[in-house]
């Protein structure tokens, strides 16, 4: 059995592994895209604040909250650019499949810092516009629920786990 043939059966797709490869990047490629227009969004409200006059009204602790935003926001941005980085240093080089295992762990650091950027920023704005605990209440409550949404595709990943059949065990 050629390579190919044993590769096909065990992903039902008439591919080779580099056309699965380029395949991975470019949905992988497409994924980032999405995230990056998501955290641009945030980070240019969060990047206008300072500019508001009721900025200046903010607490320690909302302009804590503020600045830890920021921070995951610039981080966050970083990560979603580093498979570009990564693409360059390696493009040329017969690393593929190096470059797409890198980006995709590299995604997901960037989906766990848009939860965190979308927890905290909703965190402050329900801090600022509903002034008091019952402000800081709503928005950690959010906070958890946007976190806690990063355990779906755990989950989902777990259950499909065991329905699929090891490689070597199919025919």
């Amino acid at each position: 059995m050629s390579e190919v043939e044993d590769y096909t059966g065990r992903t039902g797709r008439n591919e080779t592994r580099e056309e699965q490869l380029d395949r991975n990047w470019a949905e992988l490629l497409q994924e980032l895209r999405v995230l990056q227009t998501g955290v641009q969004i945030l980070a240019g409200f969060l990047l206008t604040l300072p500019f508001q006059q009721r900025f200046e009204k903010l607490d320690d602790w909302e302009v804590g909250l503020y600045l830890t935003n920021v921070v995951i926001a610039a981080l966050t941005t970083a990560f979603i650019l580093l498979p570009v980085s990564v693409h360059r240093r390696l493009f040329r080089k017969r690393l593929k499949e190096m470059l797409v295992s890198s980006a995709d762990t590299i995604t997901k650091i960037a989906l766990g810092g848009i939860a965190l950027l979308s927890a905290g920023t909703a965190a402050l704005v329900f801090d600022v516009a509903a002034t008091g605990p019952p402000g800081s209440w709503r928005g950690a409550l959010l906070g958890v629920m946007v976190v806690m949404l990063v355990f779906v595709p755990l989950r989902l990943n777990k259950r499909a786990t065991g329905r699929i059949l090891p490689a070597e065990d199919k025919e």
